[in-house]
């Protein structure tokens, strides 16, 4: 019995070691951690927890407290495309701009795209009223001006613009002109992160007109359409190089004035540009 006694004391004396081995490396562990943090975590002092309830305040005192004011004034401009294309009469500059200027509910838009060839430029501008109507989708509304080496068109426009289901951006304009004319312009993308810094670009844009604008080299009916695929790479979320391909195709009367006046109906660019912000 005096035999087993001791072999029970000497169990108790091990595991008694062995628990304050490991209660003193877990201690050692800890520390080694803590000496990793970096040298604001060492010096952050988390604030005292509140010592009474928050009363009632009205929105205005809220967002005053909490440094938030929905009509804030700020504004952005911003080249969604700027770049060079092989077209197949040689190079072209294009573009594809915004700017705006407002708070989270109303802002001034002022939008252009267009393109550049042989010293002629062809393209639109348009200066937009927009209003968030829903979480996600604004209404818009202005005058636009296209210009071109035809007659300079003036139009009315009214639409939408907003985040469809799946993350799609879309666009929807309708265009009010004189002599009874109307057009459409419809567009949308979507942005494929490969990486956080590498982006997938695709962009569909199709135009429709009521009516026939030979001077314009415009049909009625779909007139034509633009698929892109752009890769660009964020060197900063603020710029961004990328290159792609381009395929247009123009339908109806339209490709058939096209090949009156000696253009493709039918053609693939490559291009190259960037993308910017500020």
């Amino acid at each position: 019995m005096s035999a087993l006694i001791k072999l029970h004391v000497a169990l108790a004396l091990v595991a008694a070691v062995v628990s304050t081995a490991a209660a003193q490396d877990a201690h050692q562990h800890h520390a080694h951690h803590s000496d990793e943090r970096t040298e604001s975590e060492r010096a952050h002092v988390p604030p005292d927890p509140p010592q009474h309830e928050m009363g009632d305040m009205s929105e205005a005192q809220m967002a005053e407290m909490m440094n938030m004011d929905d009509t804030a004034l700020f504004g952005m401009v911003a080249f969604d495309q700027l770049e060079w294309r092989d077209t197949s009469k040689g190079n072209a500059l294009a573009w594809d701009g915004r700017a705006w200027f407002g708070n989270d509910y109303d802002k001034a838009w002022f939008k252009t795209e267009g393109e550049r060839f042989d010293g002629d430029y062809e393209g639109s501008a348009e200066l937009l009223w927009d209003r968030v109507f829903s979480r996600w989708w604004s209404l818009q509304g202005g005058v636009a001006h296209d210009f071109g080496e035809g007659p300079s068109r003036t139009w009315a426009t009214f639409g939408v613009q907003g985040l469809a289901p799946y993350w799609f951006e879309v666009e929807a304009l309708a265009y009010v002109g004189e002599q009874g004319r109307t057009s459409a312009r419809v567009s949308a993308e979507y942005e494929m992160f490969l990486t956080q810094r590498l982006i997938l670009q695709p962009k569909l844009e199709f135009k429709l007109y009521g009516k026939d604008d030979p001077a314009n080299g415009i049909g009625a009916g779909l007139s034509d359409a633009e698929l892109g695929l752009r890769l660009r790479y964020e060197i900063r979320r603020e710029f961004a190089p990328y290159v792609g391909v381009v395929w247009s195709k123009k339908f109806g009367e339209t490709a058939d004035l096209a090949r009156e006046h000696g253009d493709e109906a039918r053609e693939t660019q490559w291009v190259a540009g960037v993308r910017a912000w500020f």
